[in-house]
C-alpha cells in the first residue's frame, strides 16, 4: 500500500507526526503538508502564484500553500509512482457537523477523492489530553480491515476520535453530520498602532447533536465515522424548485 499523508495544521504538527508513526510498517508513506497552519482553508487552491516545495530532514515535504495544494501537487507532480489512498490529519481539534465546510483537513481528503483516491480525514476531539496515538491507531485499524470498502467515486470518510486512551474508547459508530448553532460574535481588538482588528468568533455548540450524529457519538466516547459526499445538491427540493420557477415565469 502506498499512502499519502497530509493535514492543515502544518508539516510540524504533532498530530501529523503521530499519524506517520502510527502507520509505519503498513507500506510506503509519503508526507506532503503545508509549511504553516492553514486551518479553515477549506478547498482553496493557489492559482495566482507558483508553489515552493521544501524537503525536511525527517523525509517530510512542505508546500507554501493550502492543504488542497499539497495533495494536488503530490498526486499530480511530485511523485511518479501512484498512491493507493490519502489520509489527512490528525487534526488538532474536532471536525464535526458544519466544520467540514471550512476544514482544511477534510479539504485535503476531498482533493484526494477528486483525484480518484480513497480518502480519510481524521481529527482528535481535543480535550487537552492529546491522545494522538489513539487516533492514529483508529486509522490503522480502518486501513488494516481485510474487507475492501468501496463507497463510490465521490465519498470520503470523516473520522473524529475522542481524546481518550485506546482502552477507554466505547467503540466505533457510523454517523451522520450534525449541525452547530450560529458562531459566536467576532472579537474586536485594537492593535498597538491603534488599528481596529477582529478575530473570527468561536464555532457554535452542537444544535442538531442527538443520537446518530457525530456530536453524540464522540460525546459517548465512540469513534465517529461519517461518509461525506462531495455532491452538495439538495436533490429532494429539485422538483419543488422547478414548479416554483414555472409559476414565476408565467
Amino acid at each position: 500500500m502506498r499512502i499519502l499523508l497530509s493535514n492543515d495544521d502544518g508539516v510540524n504538527s504533532p498530530g501529523l507526526v503521530a499519524l506517520f508513526k502510527g502507520l509505519e510498517g503498513m507500506g510506503s508513506l509519503d508526507v506532503v503538508a503545508p509549511d504553516r497552519d492553514h486551518s479553515g482553508a477549506s478547498n482553496a487552491l493557489t492559482l495566482n502564484r507558483p508553489l515552493t516545495v521544501e524537503s525536511h530532514p525527517n523525509g517530510f515535504r512542505s508546500v507554501d500553500g493550502t492543504p488542497s495544494d499539497c495533495v494536488h501537487l503530490a498526486v499530480n507532480g511530485l511523485y511518479s509512482e501512484p498512491f493507493d489512498r490519502v489520509v489527512s490529519g490528525i487534526n488538532t481539534h474536532a471536525n464535526l457537523g458544519d466544520d467540514v465546510i471550512y476544514s482544511g483537513t477534510v479539504a485535503a481528503a476531498t482533493e484526494g477523492r477528486h483525484l480518484g483516491l480513497p480518502a480519510i480525514a481524521v481529527s482528535l476531539v481535543n480535550q487537552g489530553k492529546f491522545h494522538y496515538e489513539t487516533a492514529a491507531r483508529v486509522v490503522r485499524t480502518l486501513l488494516e480491515s481485510p474487507v475492501p470498502l468501496d463507497l463510490g467515486p465521490h465519498c470520503l470518510l470523516n473520522v473524529n476520535v475522542p481524546d481518550v486512551p485506546w482502552d477507554a474508547l466505547a467503540g466505533f459508530r457510523v454517523t451522520r453530520l450534525g449541525h452547530r448553532n450560529r458562531a459566536e460574535g467576532a472579537v474586536f481588538m485594537t492593535c498597538p498602532r491603534g488599528k481596529e482588528r477582529y478575530w473570527i468568533g468561536a464555532a457554535g455548540e452542537g444544535s442538531d447533536a442527538g443520537p446518530g450524529t457525530d456530536f453524540h457519538a464522540v460525546r459517548e466516547n465512540y469513534v465517529s465515522i461519517t461518509p461525506v459526499q462531495v455532491d452538495m445538491t439538495r436533490h429532494e427540493v429539485i422538483s419543488s424548485l422547478q414548479e416554483w420557477l414555472q409559476e414565476t415565469r408565467r
